[in-house]
């Protein structure tokens, strides 16, 4: 590890990058930072909890319809091939749109709704937020899913119906760790774009990291060092992201031919 990092080139790129960081740090205008810190701390809290909840509601949306496109019978098939066709042939900016600007308008029209105790939530903006990411997330992993069952050896499966496991069983003992097992690379890489598709729900007047900058940006005229101190809070989000699908990477048992 050492030694790759002491190659020549590499430690010019250090350099580099430890000098560009000293300079911003040092030559640039920071007096706004105390003044927006609360706003920042706040902006950092609604980024991580819109990613990590997106990201459960939507893998716990993607294993069924991975499930149905690898093994499913046919009317279960299709509408889930079709709802990932078009959750990724179609922008996330668009499905945030669609779904704000559409069901939030619908919804004050319909009495019941407005009488109920979810109107408080529901005129908000962050659940659409959340559900058009959670949908996004769900479409794309769903296709991931879809590889990583049929991927799962079917002598693993017959192994396991021969000593008569019933059929849940054999989903949350055999097919499911082995499809995790084979796609978790991917899902770390997917979490981060999620991450850095957050930025998109400021549209729709979620307070997320990078609307904070943006509010910055307009109240003082500073451009540069609010973007700077928000693409380092994103280079940190997705190191932790990186590092802790490591982690569980580690932790899993190799597999042997």
């Amino acid at each position: 590890m050492m030694r790759a990092l002491m190659q020549p080139h590499r430690i010019v790129m250090l350099a580099v990058a430890i000098g560009l960081v000293l300079w911003i740090i040092l030559g640039g205008n920071w007096s706004w930072l105390p003044k927006y810190a609360p706003m920042i701390g706040q902006g950092i809290w609604r980024t991580v909890w819109l990613l990590v909840l997106s990201i459960l509601i939507g893998f716990a949306l993607a294993v069924p319809l991975g499930l149905a496109q690898a093994s499913g019978p046919r009317y279960l098939a299709l509408p889930a091939r079709a709802f990932c066709t078009v959750i990724r042939g179609t922008p996330l900016l668009l499905q945030i749109w669609l779904l704000y600007y559409g069901l939030g308008s619908l919804f004050p029209g319909i009495p019941w709704i407005r009488e109920s105790d979810l109107w408080p939530i529901l005129r908000q903006a962050w659940p659409y937020a959340l559900l058009a990411l959670s949908l996004s997330y769900a479409g794309y992993e769903g296709e991931v899913m879809r590889g990583a069952f049929a991927s799962v050896p079917r002598g693993q499966i017959e192994a396991a119906r021969a000593m008569g496991m019933p059929r849940r069983k054999i989903f949350s003992r055999v097919s499911l760790p082995l499809a995790l097992q084979s796609v978790l690379p991917t899902l770390g890489g997917e979490a981060v774009l999620q991450l850095k598709a957050t930025p998109l729900v400021a549209t729709i007047t979620v307070i997320e990291i990078y609307a904070v900058a943006s509010r910055v940006r307009q109240d003082t005229l500073i451009t540069y060092e609010p973007l700077f101190l928000v693409a380092a809070i994103y280079l940190v989000l997705a190191g932790l992201i990186v590092l802790a699908f490591r982690r569980m990477e580690g932790r899993q048992p190799r597999r042997t031919a």
